[in-house]
């Protein structure tokens, strides 16, 4: 996958547009919830050499928040690693040309659910 085909996914999954909240010529994009501003992935340029991967160049990577009690099943796939920039307990990183397909659709779809507005619980 290439960064385009990235935000065609989130665009078709979640209606999601990428957000420049940083000034130009800053390439970060963030992915949020339109009714509470929540991220739900956050996407960057880097060196490879930030993720531990030698003689790379840059890289395209996508932070996604992830439940610590499933971290450890997405950083046993290739392509994903312990948050980049991120706070590590709670968020994962992964190659977005390196990591499969469907593993970056999985990391987002329960990205995507654990930023979601929360619902009250209705009084009786």
């Amino acid at each position: 996958m290439n960064r385009k085909q990235l935000f065609e996914l989130f665009a078709e999954h979640f209606g999601g547009v990428p957000d420049y909240p940083w000034e130009e010529p800053s390439d970060a994009a963030v992915f949020r919830h339109s009714d509470n501003r929540k991220w739900y992935a956050l996407v960057m340029n880097i060196p490879s050499e930030k993720l531990g991967i030698q003689g790379n160049g840059n890289i395209d990577i996508v932070n996604f928040k992830c439940d610590p009690a499933v971290k450890g099943s997405y950083l046993a796939l290739d392509g994903f690693y312990t948050a980049y920039h991120m706070n590590k307990t709670h968020w994962i990183t992964a190659d977005v040309a390196a990591a499969d397909d469907e593993d970056i659709l999985s990391a987002a779809e329960l990205s995507y659910a654990l930023t979601m507005k929360k619902q009250k619980p209705k009084k009786k």
